[in-house]
């Protein structure tokens, strides 16, 4: 079937009131950058719905890409037809042979905007309805819960139909919420509670911590493909890489055993709230989960959070391993995450970390050491790229990923 347009039906934006076109602006553009390989689309925001004009485009391969942009509650993929009503005749019954088996039951369902069309909605109901009962004697009419719906909505430019509606990834679109970074590691529940924020609106940017020697490129490919796993929400997500050696040699070699990860980890978070203010980020997102490692119980939270203000934002807080490896299968990043290649979380781990630090011995052993010039070397020696969802990229990623296994 060759369809003229798809068309995308808003998610909780009906509830945004004064807001409501600045929250479709934002998805428009989300929109954009997520079909941006198909140059021949049009986009058409409208109060109540953005008609993707598809000009010859493969309507499947665009409505995989739209199928994970958060914002969108369904879309339609639809033919467009001349207010004749011998023209919707003939297109009702290709689109019906085309897309509709015998034997099924189904319903027409009209929406009138252009309201100086000869036929209001039960007028149209009942003429297409009566055609297709000549037409098609096979087909059952089901008000409820029929197997398929047949939706005509007369606009002014035209008549729109479709059979086929698909639910879209729900959330808000990414953007409305502000911005944040996340701190990525391989593991995962990082990737997941990306995922989950992306869902709630929030633009956010990976920060990942890599340690070479001890940590591979591999294990950088990996983060960096788990970051590509998440791109197709949004269209394009920066990905921050800090150099994370010289800390945590310096910590090893000057520090106790029980408090190497709880000092690590407030010098990961005083970098990512030092990147994150640069940024114009609003919050830091991460993937801890309460009580799951020794460094997430909730005095570890206490003794690393000290170090900063910024709001943290813990996604999968809650949730059990169990529910973090659902999300991360249906997203797709779960394979990825348990790769055996090691992040700078795992190396140098003592064999019994403090899970009960002590705010201020941990405060103690940091004013042993140089943060102000360790975090500036750090700093200054970041790598900023930008993760797209390409398959060039995908497949330059898993490459140096699986070079080695």
């Amino acid at each position: 079937m060759q369809y003229s347009e798809i068309m995308v039906r808003y998610g909780e934006l009906s509830t945004k009131g004064k807001n409501r076109q600045a929250f479709i602006g934002r998805l428009n553009g989300n929109v954009t950058k997520a079909l941006h390989e198909f140059p021949a689309l049009r986009m058409h925001p409208k109060r109540d719905r953005l008609h993707i004009d598809l000009n010859g485009e493969d309507a499947e391969a665009v409505m995989a890409r739209l199928s994970k942009v958060f914002g969108i509650q369904s879309f339609s993929p639809s033919v467009a037809v001349a207010k004749e009503m011998p023209a919707v005749h003939a297109a009702v019954r290709d689109l019906m042979a085309a897309t509709v088996p015998n034997g099924a039951s189904y319903k027409v369902q009209t929406k009138r905007s252009d309201h100086d069309f000869e036929l209001d909605t039960n007028e149209m109901n009942l003429n297409l309805g009566d055609m297709l009962t000549d037409a098609r004697p096979d087909l059952v009419v089901k008000m409820k819960n029929p197997d398929y719906v047949l939706r005509v909505e007369v606009r002014r430019e035209a008549i729109f139909l479709s059979t086929n509606t698909v639910l879209g990834a729900g959330g808000l679109p990414v953007g409305t919420a502000g911005k944040g970074v996340l701190m990525l590691s391989g593991g995962i529940d990082s990737p997941v509670a990306g995922y989950l924020a992306l869902k709630r609106g929030v633009d956010i940017e990976m920060v990942h911590f890599f340690s070479p020697p001890y940590t591979s490129q591999q294990a950088l490919a990996k983060a960096k493909q788990l970051t590509t796993k998440l791109a197709p929400y949004v269209g394009a997500i920066k990905f921050i890489q800090v150099p994370f050696t010289e800390i945590q040699e310096t910590i090893k070699a000057n520090l106790p055993e029980g408090y190497l990860m709880t000092i690590q980890r407030r010098l990961m978070l005083r970098l990512a709230e030092a990147i994150a203010q640069k940024r114009g980020a609003l919050a830091i997102f991460n993937g801890e989960s309460v009580g799951q490692v020794a460094s997430q119980t909730l005095e570890s939270m206490v003794a690393i959070n000290d170090v900063t203000t910024m709001p943290i934002i813990r996604p999968v807080a809650t949730m059990d391993k169990n529910e973090i490896i659902r999300v991360a299968e249906d997203i797709d990043t779960y394979a990825l995450s348990i790769m055996p290649f090691e992040d700078c979380c795992t190396i140098f781990a003592p064999p019994a970390p403090k899970t009960k630090p002590n705010m201020d011995r941990a405060r103690y052993y940091e004013s042993k050491l140089d943060v102000d010039g360790l975090m500036q070397r750090a700093l200054e020696g970041i790598t900023i790229t930008e993760v797209r969802s390409s398959d060039d990229y995908m497949n330059e990623n898993m490459a140096l990923i699986t070079e080695l296994l």
